[in-house]
């Protein structure tokens, strides 16, 4: 999605809601497909809220209502306070989109884009261009900007994309799959740069495909699939409820590992690598449990690891494609 929303600046003295971001039971069709089938989300300011989804699960769809690009068939939205069917302008005052592909002008230079978007939002040329240094330096492109934006790599054309976004100081950014087709150290580059957003207070909305940014990233996660919200938690949560943490136990000779079987009849076995792995919740109790009994038989272990689903298992199991269990079961305990 382009970045096609002209924000205006944000007035000083202005009091953020309790949630930047809100809906309820929002909806929306296209012919006989349901998109979003009643989504209810709250999402804090000054934190970073991750959705995730398969292809065509709706979150672009989201991120386009939301910043008022399209309309929603039922239900409501506020963002930044401001209701986004009765009161589209004063939602555009309070964000900024980052689309999945960067709204630059190629044949500008990397200052020139900034002060075009700075002339759009009817900044005075003096804080017009103020604002353009403070960018150029804080996005690390300020030895760049002179150059035009079709000589940039992908990397640097997101980072001016996202400094485009924030000429106008918005309290609220979406960012629609920011970091697709990044290599890993652009990635990471990006993952600094919301940081340091949140840090100043603004409300970061991330759509992504890559689970281990939104496990980086977000303070809460919601999973969109069919149209619904099948689960929304904390990272930490979400992989907490999934069914699948192990602990793994090695050990150096094969009397040692003959006498762990004996203690723990039920693991799995990896012959080969003399290992055993326990199923368990991957918690501290469990483990201490664990300890203790090998340590009553004498039993003395290599190595230990504990394994705990991370959120490709949570999202793999969500959307029903997960090797553990029913979809349909984990989406019920998930809830």
């Amino acid at each position: 999605m382009p970045s096609s929303v002209m924000p205006t600046p944000r007035r000083s003295g202005d009091q953020p809601p309790p949630y930047a971001v809100s809906t309820l039971g929002l909806r929306k069709s296209y012919g006989d497909k349901t998109v979003l089938d009643g989504i209810d989300l709250r999402i804090p300011a000054g934190t970073v809220f991750a959705l995730l989804g398969p292809n065509g699960a709706g979150k672009t769809t989201t991120v386009q209502i939301l910043s008022t690009l399209i309309a929603a068939d039922g239900g409501q939205a506020l963002v930044a306070g401001h209701d986004v069917a009765t009161s589209p302008d004063g939602v555009r005052a309070a964000i900024g989109v980052t689309g999945q592909f960067a709204a630059l002008d190629n044949l500008l230079t990397a200052e020139e884009n900034l002060l075009l978007m700075a002339d759009l939002l009817r900044l005075g040329k003096r804080e017009g261009r103020a604002r353009a240094r403070e960018l150029l330096s804080r996005f690390g492109i300020a030895d760049v900007a002179g150059k035009r934006a079709a000589t940039f790599s992908g990397g640097m054309r997101r980072r001016l994309d996202i400094a485009m976004t924030l000429v106008a100081d918005p309290e609220v950014i979406f960012l629609d799959e920011p970091t697709t087709g990044l290599d890993p150290r652009s990635r990471r580059t990006m993952w600094e740069t919301v940081r340091s957003l949140v840090a100043e207070g603004v409300t970061v909305f991330l759509t992504t495909q890559y689970l281990e940014e939104a496990d980086q990233l977000a303070d809460r996660v919601a999973v969109l699939d069919g149209g619904r919200i099948v689960a929304e938690g904390s990272a930490d949560e979400l992989k907490a409820r999934i069914p699948g943490s192990y602990v793994r136990l090695r050990f150096t000779d094969a009397d040692a590992y003959e006498r762990a079987i004996g203690v723990f009849p039920g693991a799995a076995r990896d012959e080969e690598a003399l290992a055993l792995r326990i199923a368990g919740d991957g918690g501290i109790e469990s483990l201490r449990t664990l300890l203790d009994r090998l340590d009553a038989t004498g039993v003395r272990a290599a190595d230990l690891s504990v394994h705990t689903p991370d959120l490709d298992d949570v999202f793999l199991a969500l959307t029903g494609d997960g090797p553990t269990g029913s979809p349909l079961h984990l989406k019920e305990t998930l809830r």
